[in-house]
């Protein structure tokens, strides 16, 4: 079984920092990419920010030079650091990973629980 466990969400001013981590663990043999999306109220769930096992990285044009993904392969770790936020920022943040488990020659999609980010004075 596989586990994606996301923390460092909470409430922050307008230009404010926080740094999302999703750490990923269980049976895994191997991970291929690892993203972030996010939902606000009443709106569908968007890709903010994907990135390859190679380390290539995409963005949304809205979060293009405030946000930055990286991922951690020995960890099985990805990471958001959300520099400048804004209010319309808030939204629940979730992770994403294709993951192949040792018991599953397939791969699949593996969704962390979601974190709250609130940007608001």
């Amino acid at each position: 079984q596989v586990q994606l466990v996301e923390s460092g969400g909470g409430l922050v001013q307008p230009g404010g920092s926080l740094r999302l981590s999703c750490a990923a663990s269980g049976t895994i043999f191997s991970i291929n990419a690892m993203g972030w999306y996010r939902q606000a109220p009443g709106k569908q769930r968007e890709l903010v920010a994907a990135i390859t096992s190679g380390g290539s990285t995409n963005y949304i044009d809205s979060v293009k030079g405030r946000f930055t993904i990286s991922r951690d392969n020995a960890k099985n770790t990805v990471y958001l650091q959300m520099n400048s936020l804004k209010p319309e920022d808030t939204a629940v943040y979730y992770c994403n990973a294709q993951i192949r488990d040792t018991w599953n020659p397939t791969w699949s999609d593996y969704w962390g629980q979601g974190t709250q980010v609130t940007v608001s004075s």
